[in-house]
């Protein structure tokens, strides 16, 4: 009798196993439709561009340039909406592109703000025109302006088009409207956690509440939002986009909490992130917010002298390192972000149907390792 039922239970474990990999497959094929039509639209708005001025398509070019990576937020949506009952792979495809378009804006506008002209290890969008700048012999503050005007145009020129790829999906015009809605509260609470962090750089970094900053500004648009705007296009219940902000809010802190982590004590060459641009921001962070409650008053008189200074260098970076180290504080901010995870990942396992749970549980632990 216990051979049978270990024999049914194996059965089960491998029928699993075989829906996972079925529902792995077919997210796959649906990105690769995404993909290509991301690249369909910024192909063709390149070469309309070209009618009407060269410095509107060289921007495009550049912003082209910009799209890429791992695609995290077009996946959630892909996901989300395959899991939940969609079958229409070029319905979502234009949906799950205009979230990536939507990613770029919002990180050239990051970018702008913060003063950062490289990403992902290049140049971003400022930086790519402050080198055809340098080129062509601009330098100062006349290439500051026009630097600072690239950036912004180029981050509306994204947002602009995130929303015209939803407005041409080929879906049902309501479900078009209400991803339009979605998009428009998502990034309306990403500004809100943007003004937050903006403001936090005149505070102690021990009175900031970056959990609450990584809530409204990561987790909203690129967790919740795209899991949700799937849901839309699956036409799902109320219920199951109630699961799914549960879920995104728990992954987009844990995702920022091991960002943050990168930041400092991450490798450059895997990652593409400078492990001192933060620490010279003075970026505040659940990291630099426990260094300051659990450091000593010597490590604080050393953050105090060494964090937010621009000319920071790797030796100054490394005793900062080893007060965010000795003091417990980076012990600490990972067991927030393993914790954010787990929640994320059992809340997934529990409350979401399968395939999807699996896979999005499998993708909690995939950005959890980031960290590791």
């Amino acid at each position: 009798m216990n051979e049978q039922v270990s024999t049914a239970d194996a059965l089960t474990r491998d029928d699993a196993r075989a829906e996972q990999t079925a529902f792995a497959s077919r997210v796959d094929t649906a990105m690769a439709a995404t993909t290509a039509a991301l690249r369909r639209y910024l192909a063709a708005r390149v070469e309309r561009a070209g009618h009407v001025a060269t410095p509107y398509a060289q921007l495009w070019e550049a912003l082209g340039e910009q799209v890429g990576g791992k695609l995290m937020r077009p996946r959630l949506t892909v996901a989300a909406y395959l899991g939940l009952g969609g079958t229409d792979v070029e319905a979502v495809a234009s949906i799950a592109a205009a979230q990536e378009l939507l990613h770029t804006a919002m990180l050239t506008h990051d970018d702008l703000i913060d003063h950062d002209e490289v990403r992902r290890g290049r140049p971003n969008l400022a930086g790519s025109h402050r080198a055809a700048l340098a080129r062509a012999g601009v330098t100062g503050r006349a290439a500051d302006d026009q630097v600072a005007a690239t950036g912004l145009l180029g981050g509306d020129l994204a947002l602009a088009s995130a929303f015209e790829l939803v407005a041409s999906a080929p879906v049902d015009p309501a479900l078009r409207v209400a991803v339009v809605g979605l998009m428009a509260r998502s990034i309306g609470t990403t500004v809100a956690g943007e003004l937050l962090d903006v403001g936090a750089e005149l505070r102690s970094p021990s009175a900031v509440d970056a959990l609450r900053i990584a809530e409204l500004k990561t987790a909203a648009y690129s967790c919740i939002g795209p899991l949700n705007a799937g849901a839309v296009l699956a036409q799902a219940p109320p219920s199951a986009h109630v699961r799914l902000e549960r879920f995104g809010r728990s992954l987009g802190i844990a995702f920022q909490l091991v960002d943050d982590d990168l930041g400092v004590f991450g490798d450059p060459a895997r990652t593409g992130k400078s492990t001192l641009s933060d620490l010279r921001e003075g970026k505040r962070t659940e990291l630099l917010r426990l260094t300051y409650l659990l450091a000593d008053d010597a490590g604080r008189a050393l953050l105090d002298r060494l964090v937010g200074d621009p000319s920071l260098e790797e030796a100054g970076a490394a005793q900062v390192r080893a007060v965010m180290t000795a003091s417990g504080a980076r012990d600490r901010s990972t067991a927030l972000a393993s914790g954010a995870a787990r929640s994320a990942r059992e809340g997934a396992l529990r409350t979401l149907p399968q395939p999807l749970a699996g896979y999005l549980a499998a993708l909690v632990d995939e950005l959890d390792g980031r960290g590791s």
